[in-house]
């Protein structure tokens, strides 16, 4: 791996771990085994290294999200497929951890791979959802805007209440929660 993947790659450990405030150049050069020069050789600075650091783990969330929701398989199967994928659910979602951390949403630049990603997702689950009316396997009046909304905000809130427990039955519990509603708009047919 090279000195700027590594770079790459510990910041996006420790920004998961510890949120850019906490996360310092000299961590990150510690982590990456790199000296300082090699930094500043490779990226301008922190926020530089944090945006590639914040973009790969976002183009990684969509690659995953996009391997179970492209699947073949009912709408329902294919977001329970998503749900359900194997996650480290009590360090959280590494793109949701982002939200709560003040410098990373007051800069414009370092907020808008977060906020791509939850848009791409909420898009991405109400097309799937969309093809699911379609084909009849969903409820005509199902609104698939607000019900991709409501999924992403479980999901969020699922780590958050794992976390707070220190246990992923919370999880569990929200993601098995949201898919019986959604179950409730499945018409039997698909």
């Amino acid at each position: 791996m090279s000195t700027s993947e590594r770079l790459i790659e510990s910041t996006r450990e420790l920004l998961w771990e510890r949120g850019y405030v906490a996360t310092s150049p000299k961590a990150i050069q510690q982590r990456a085994g790199a000296g300082q020069g090699s930094m500043y050789h490779h990226f301008t600075g922190k926020p530089e290294l944090a945006l590639a650091a914040i973009s790969r783990t976002a183009q990684e969330m969509r690659a995953a999200g996009e391997e179970q929701l492209s699947a073949p398989g009912t709408a329902i199967e294919r977001i329970t497929r998503y749900l359900r994928r194997e996650r480290d659910v009590l360090k959280g979602c590494p793109i949701g951890r982002l939200t709560q951390d003040p410098e990373i949403m007051a800069d414009p630049t370092l907020r808008a791979p977060v906020e791509e990603t939850f848009a791409w997702v909420r898009g991405r689950l109400a097309e799937v959802l969309a093809e699911g009316r379609a084909r009849g396997e969903l409820a005509a009046t199902l609104d698939v805007a607000t019900t991709a909304a409501a999924v992403v905000a479980v999901l969020q809130g699922g780590y958050v209440l794992a976390r707070a427990a220190g246990s992923t039955a919370p999880f569990d519990q929200a993601i098995t929660g949201v898919l019986g509603l959604l179950a409730g708009h499945a018409t039997g047919q698909g």
